[in-house]
């Protein structure tokens, strides 16, 4: 917040359709207008600082209500929000991904009745996806459970094995994933991405303890807090306001973690299930891009075309790292490998940057 008093204030207002520009560095978030009229928002956020940042626009009580992830330094990249109410509401950068970001207020004057939320075919693509929410995260709760019965026990194999069922929900929905605050890094949260002051807790705790470390003390009091924060994930899930253009927005910046991290192995660094992890993710932006599919089918046929070829070929690959019905581990795969891995994500992630435009026409 004092980094943000210290840059120059923005005073404009942004004109309906226009896009607002954000210049992101390591220090500073300068937003090229701090007011725009209720409807469509389209942000051009541009790095120019060195660390990798997010950019998000936050409601009351931090309410997400759009957010860009994974902007690496030197890159350009396009947010659209929708906001059919007027009121006060922050911009924010998060140099590094990490802390509150620097913030500044951005207001919302007007209201509209003519957005995507009061549009019944993108509202029903909403409804869709909400089903879909529903029932991996009820799915996600069960088999949460199942893992922290496992660790009680201290039945490591089979804690192993609840391990990987479990998260593979979790990874299907992380297009939604940031809406839930701080239940998603204490659910989530890596290792190497704790805060200071932060205490490492999670699957990715008991990650280490059941594939490095062995079980400790305090394994099943970690188990018990996760069952605790998914049950009430779950409960939250019921009741989040979503979008057309949060599941456009969320399945790109899905994929982008995809390209950034999840592609150099640094998710499950200690248990090496990343491909799990990989396809799950597919298959939770194919689930966002299926709930929007008759809205984009009626404006874009092409870039349905495009998406089903794409998406097609990251299965392929998927498919040929099989054996035995499971995937083989991220340790076991060639450079080779990798890189065509990386090269399909790519060349996925260029018509999935469209949707949100088409969505919004």
């Amino acid at each position: 917040m004092s980094a943000c008093d210290a840059q120059p204030a923005a005073t404009t207002a942004g004109a309906a359709g226009a896009s607002i520009a954000v210049t992101a560095s390591d220090n500073a978030c300068q937003v090229s207008a701090n007011t725009a009229p209720a409807g469509n928002i389209t942000f051009q956020i541009a790095n120019q600082g060195t660390k990798v940042t997010e950019f998000y626009l936050y409601g009351p009580g931090d309410r997400i209500m759009g957010e860009l992830e994974n902007i690496a330094p030197g890159l350009t990249r396009r947010l659209i929000v929708e906001v059919a109410e007027a009121g006060t509401y922050q911009a924010a950068c998060k140099p590094g991904m990490a802390g509150a970001g620097i913030r500044s207020p951005f207001t919302v004057t007007g209201s509209t009745g003519k957005g995507t939320g009061a549009n019944a075919q993108l509202t029903e693509a909403a409804r869709s996806y909400a089903r879909y929410l529903a029932s991996q995260t009820g799915a996600f709760t069960d088999e949460t459970k199942k893992f922290a019965e496992a660790i009680r026990a201290k039945d490591v194999n089979g804690a192993k094995a609840q391990y990987t069922l479990a998260r593979i929900h979790y990874e299907r929905i992380e297009p939604v994933a940031a809406k839930f605050g701080d239940l998603d890094p204490a659910i989530d949260a890596r290792e190497a991405d704790l805060q200071p002051g932060r205490k490492f807790t999670g699957f990715h705790r008991l990650e280490k303890d059941l594939w490095v470390t062995g079980l400790q003390p305090d394994s099943a009091a970690i188990a018990d807090q996760l069952v605790a924060d998914v049950t009430t994930l779950g409960r939250k899930a019921t009741a989040l306001p979503l979008t057309a253009l949060d599941l456009a927005n969320g399945a790109k910046s899905l994929l982008d973690e995809v390209a950034t991290k999840k592609i150099t192995g640094e998710e499950e660094n200690f248990s090496h299930t990343d491909l799990t992890d990989f396809q799950a993710n597919v298959d939770g932006s194919k689930g966002a891009v299926q709930a929007l599919r008759p809205i984009l089918v009626e404006r874009d046929p092409a870039l349905v075309s495009g998406l089903d070829s794409r998406f097609a070929d990251v299965q392929k690959l998927l498919d040929a790292q099989r054996t035995g019905g499971a995937f083989k581990l991220y340790t076991e795969l060639t450079p080779d490998q990798i890189k065509q891995f990386a090269s399909a994500v790519d060349a996925l992630s260029e018509p999935l940057s469209r949707v949100a435009e088409v969505v919004a026409k």
